[in-house]
């Protein structure tokens, strides 16, 4: 017997009952960065191997463990994206976005990584992330933030989430405290996990992340990166907090929160929640002024965020368990072989003449009954009728399915003045 196919494990289907979501929360982004002048970049889902292997590193579990990597027809070692922010520069250097240019960029679509999956992480993931360029002050930072909480107002979710701060300082001041924490963390180094102590030869600041509850002890009385920070760094994180006061956006300094990759520099922030169990960061973002320069291009300030779309969903469900699709004005029922053939036609001299109108027409033969079933189940709000009565009479018969009104007939040159009103 041949075996169904089904989906690869991880990669998951998005059917039509679970769309609406979806297109309510594409609306709202879309909406949120034109209110904030951002433009829409669109990026390639395979780029070359060596780009993340150059950005994300060699020895992070994503490039070792994640990367969906193949070779082409010409021997060339291509990678379904992990991630959007390296092709963001990627883009900006080889189009020359950024010298001496102020970039405010946003994109949205799947990214791959091969994980064990679980709610709220799968193989392949959508994301929507805004990259911005050229501005090295924390004004744009807090921006970002704004905009987010804007974002989680709009969504009815803002009492579920949590803002954390942290700062990264500068490479210098970074290095001087990574020998404080490798130093503390090897005279516990029995004590650690597996994972913790490949992390403290290849990676130490990721310890840091770690959400082994056994580790809580060792981590709370770890050295601070906080406590070490250059006096620049230290200025920018104050004055970014300060924005976030005046604003009323309230936060919590996590010093415990890091990047695993080398390029990223002072501020770090992410939004977490307690509502999606052990996947509670709903989105994160951070400043990274070294990577265009590490990709090629001239020195340029650059801060960013990303989020998950199925974990910003997931709580979107728990605020409105039920959405309602987008509601069909009208449903065309056609009985008889004379207002079959002349109804697809006439629906579209509807469609022309009613821009906007959501209209469905009954295809392949079918009962009385059984239109009007289909009708009812689509959810119209009327039901428009065409027969051989009314093709005699060049008419329309009109019944109204969620309204407790009375059927009529209207001539039909007179439907578009009824259906526009």
């Amino acid at each position: 017997m041949t075996k169904n196919l089904q989906a690869i494990r991880g990669m998951n289907d998005i059917l039509p009952n679970q769309v609406s979501y979806w297109q309510k929360l594409e609306a709202l982004l879309q909406e949120l960065m034109l209110t904030y002048g951002y433009q829409e970049i669109r990026l390639p889902i395979v780029e070359k191997t060596e780009l993340f292997k150059r950005t994300i590193g060699e020895v992070t579990d994503i490039v070792e463990k994640e990367m969906y990597t193949f070779y082409d027809r010409n021997e060339e070692s291509l990678t379904l994206r992990p991630e959007a922010t390296a092709g963001c520069v990627r883009a900006g250097i080889e189009h020359g976005l950024f010298y001496n240019q102020i970039q405010k960029l946003w994109y949205l679509g799947p990214m791959f990584r091969y994980e064990r999956p679980q709610k709220g992480r799968y193989r392949q993931f959508y994301q929507f992330g805004v990259e911005t360029f050229g501005l090295a002050g924390p004004d744009i930072e807090a921006e970002l933030i704004m905009l987010t909480a804007r974002l989680w107002r709009q969504l009815g979710i803002a009492d579920s989430v949590v803002l954390q701060l942290n700062s990264l300082g500068n490479s210098a001041a970074r290095n001087k405290y990574r020998e404080h924490l490798v130093a503390y963390l090897t005279d516990h180094y029995q004590q650690l996990d597996e994972d913790s102590q490949r992390r403290l030869k290849t990676n130490p600041l990721r310890v840091l992340d770690s959400k082994n509850p056994d580790l809580k002890d060792i981590l709370l009385n770890a050295p601070k990166l906080i406590d070490h920070l250059d006096t620049e760094s230290h200025d920018h994180f104050q004055q970014l907090c300060g924005l976030l006061e005046n604003a009323k956006i309230s936060y919590q300094v996590n010093p415990y929160l890091v990047r695993g990759l080398d390029y990223y520099g002072k501020t770090v922030f992410e939004w977490v929640t307690t509502h999606l169990g052990a996947q509670g960061t709903i989105c994160a973002g951070g400043r990274y002024d070294n990577l265009v320069e590490q990709l090629g291009g001239k020195s340029t300030p650059a801060v960013g965020f990303a989020m998950g779309i199925e974990r910003l969903i997931s709580l979107l469900e728990q605020v409105e368990p039920t959405l309602p699709g987008p509601q069909l004005d009208a449903y065309l029922i056609l009985m008889g072989s004379k207002a079959i053939q002349y109804g697809l036609a006439w629906a579209e001299q509807l469609r022309e003449q009613l821009p906007g109108l959501k209209l469905q027409t009954n295809l392949g033969e079918a009962s009385f009954k059984t239109q009007f079933k289909r009708a009812d189940k689509s959810g119209a709000r009327l039901a428009l009728i065409l027969g051989d009565d009314e093709m005699a009479k060049g008419a329309i018969t009109i019944k109204w399915l969620r309204d407790e009104r009375e059927q009529l007939t209207v001539a039909q040159a007179e439907i578009i003045n009824y259906l526009s009103h």
